[in-house]
């Protein structure tokens, strides 16, 4: 026998009707077990040893789920009609091979007796009270035809479908982009009042609690350390665990950006690091992309014949950007708005279209001189790629389960012949010291790690041949805030030791604010503003940086969200910006104008931006630029 683990032990909350209850916890401390177990989804070696599961049903009275078992028609009756839940990843909750409309009819199927035409019509009314668009076309559309966005309004639509008096969403925007987060935490609110719902809301986000809890539960291994209405917790958290899961979120009121507060501090050894050799002085550029293009054909346009144009996706509309060395540049935008295909396309692991892309330093054959990678042959690309590294988004998906985590470090070396295989292990176990990690577990496998130490491997493997700069692709974007604050502190403690230049991804501004020394703001494939981080978060000057800033769920309950000025379910107005922003699809993009030193906006004159009258102070912000600008030096 393997033995036992106790995932939850002692817990005691109660959920009011038309209450929201947030459940707050590290991955681990037994959160999702808790759902599962009032689901009756336990996993078939979990088993509820103690305790009662009280519920009033509309039909069965008062039932204890503890007692019920699991399978049987009873219970059956209760789940999806009296208690529904909404998953973190709706992708992998959808059945990819039926339409929206069988998978989110099939539950009054199960718990009404109704015809085809009377579930279908459900089904429609039921996406339309989710707000989503064009409800009577979705019903035909398949989950993979989705953005993140709508597919988790879909998934809200399928809980919703018996109007169930408990509602359970376990992280319901983990990885979605701050405006999508902001519409679905408006979403879960305005159902709640429309269908006096109770609501346990299971979440590591301290923003999206501040903004949607009245009471709050904090679990800790399995226990339950702290709970009480949200003003208490917030105003005046008691317990340890509680007040260090505070400090290890970052936000915007840190101006000397402090450094985070991990729960548990990573430990670095710094004369494991190889510090890269430098190939020029820190603040001069590195890497400089010129009017880069990029377009992609949809899927499933397979013309053969007729004079129609194919469809294309304008995923990189001329982007021009410098990186400077020992900087970190940071990308942020919603999905859709090219960082990730910028990021590639800097590494060449997607051709552009048009444009070039300069590498400083090192150039072929280890002369000095300028690399164009765009041009750049097979065997130049090869020597890049010592320069150049990228970390990834989910690390267990881009570590090999099949190798060992020792493996997996000295493929690099091994690939670019470095050193002698005695001479590997070495470096091996010295990477693992320089993020934090005990060298034994060179011989373990991926999946015996936690998400925080995968994502450590993968920045030692990226470690791994010195290079001078690292595309962090949304490297925290999945992790827990205590572990997300390891890994923040540990990339800046790299670069502050080894002078690492860094081009961070992500859609989190909290984070960027944390990291990056300046900002490039993406829409729609292009940049619409570029600045330093404290003048792009004091004086935004573009429309949809205001909306992306006005969209962070902060954790404070005197900074509540905005809902009124947010956009509706899948129009977030990225081209219907007033003038001077106005962005028309058959007309050429407006210029990045310089407003400040160092702060750029793709508007098409500057001298009219104060007359636009934005809300917010927006305009206030850009009347003060325009002063500056017409002031005599």
């Amino acid at each position: 026998m393997a033995g036992v683990t106790k995932a939850v032990t002692g817990l005691s909350m109660a959920i009011a009707p038309g209450r929201t209850v947030a459940l707050v916890g590290e991955s681990g401390s037994g959160k999702s077990v808790t759902s599962q177990a009032i689901l009756g989804i336990l996993p078939k070696n979990g088993v509820i040893t103690a305790g009662t599961i009280l519920f009033r049903d509309q039909e069965l009275g008062e039932v204890d789920l503890a007692a019920i078992p699991r399978a049987s028609p009873k219970f059956r009756s209760i789940r999806g009609r009296s208690i529904a839940m909404v998953f973190q990843e709706p992708m992998t909750a959808f059945s990819p091979l039926h339409t929206l409309g069988d998978q989110i009819g099939e539950m009054a199927a199960i718990h009404r007796k109704a015809s085809k035409a009377e579930i279908r019509e459900l089904t429609i009314e039921t996406l339309r009270l989710v707000r989503f668009p064009e409800p009577e076309r979705a019903v035909r559309m398949y989950p993979f035809e989705l953005s993140g966005g709508l597919r988790q309004r879909a998934m809200i639509a399928m809980a919703l479908m018996c109007r169930p008096p408990l509602l359970i969403a376990d992280e319901p925007t983990t990885a979605l982009d701050v405006t999508l987060q902001a519409q679905i935490l408006k979403l879960l609110k305005d159902l709640q009042g429309e269908l006096d719902m109770a609501v346990l809301l299971i979440t590591h986000d301290l923003g999206v609690v501040a903004n949607l809890a009245e009471e709050v539960v904090v679990m800790h291994h399995g226990r339950v350390v702290e709970s009480g209405p949200a003003r208490t917790i917030f105003t005046n958290p008691s317990h340890p665990y509680l007040v260090s899961l505070m400090k290890a979120v970052p936000d915007f009121s840190d101006a000397d950006r402090r450094r985070l507060t991990p729960i548990r501090e990573i430990r670095i050894d710094a004369d494991a690091l190889v510090k890269p050799k430098a190939s020029g002085p820190k603040g001069e550029p590195l890497v400089e992309a010129r009017g880069l293009q990029k377009s992609f054909s949809l899927r499933g346009d397979r013309r053969l014949v007729g004079r129609a144009p194919a469809r294309v996706i304008r995923a990189l509309a001329d982007v021009s950007l410098t990186v400077r060395r020992g900087e970190c540049l940071g990308l942020v935008g919603e999905s859709g708005s090219g960082k990730t295909t910028l990021a590639r396309a800097l590494m060449r692991a997607v051709p552009v279209d048009d444009g070039s892309i300069v590498l400083h330093g090192e150039g072929e054959g280890g002369t000095d001189g300028p690399v164009d990678l765009v041009s750049a042959d097979r065997e130049t690309m090869f020597k890049v790629r010592k320069r150049m590294q990228y970390i990834f988004q989910d690390p267990f998906s881009s570590l090999d389960p099949r190798m060992t985590v020792g493996a997996i470090l000295s493929e690099p070396l091994e690939i670019h012949d470095l050193c002698k295989p005695a001479e590997r292990r070495e470096r091996v176990a010295r990477l693992l010291a320089a993020v934090g990690l005990d060298p034994s577990f060179a011989g373990r496998y991926p999946h015996s790690f936690s998400g925080g130490q995968r994502q450590r491997i993968g920045i030692a493997r990226a470690l791994a041949l010195e290079p001078e700069i690292l595309i962090c692709d949304e490297p925290v974007a999945a992790l827990d805030v205590s572990v997300q604050a390891q890994i923040l502190n540990l990339l800046k403690d790299l670069q502050r030791l080894s002078g690492l230049t860094y081009v961070f991804i992500t859609h989190n501004l909290a984070v960027v604010n944390h990291i990056a020394d300046r900002i490039v703001v993406m829409c729609d494939g292009a940049i619409v503003e570029l600045a330093p981080r404290a003048d792009l978060f004091r004086r935004p000057l573009h429309p949809y940086t205001k909306l992306l800033i006005d969209a962070v769920p902060h954790a404070d309950l005197d900074r509540p969200l905005d809902f009124s000025h947010l956009p509706e379910a899948g129009l977030i107005g990225r081209r219907d910006w007033p003038a001077p922003f106005t962005v028309a699809a058959d007309q050429p993009l407006p210029p990045l104008l310089e407003a400040r030193p160092g702060h750029f906006v793709r508007a098409a004159d500057l001298r009219f931006l104060n007359q636009r009258g934005d809300r917010g102070g927006v305009a206030e912000a850009v009347a003060a630029a325009v002063a500056a600008l017409e002031t005599p030096a």
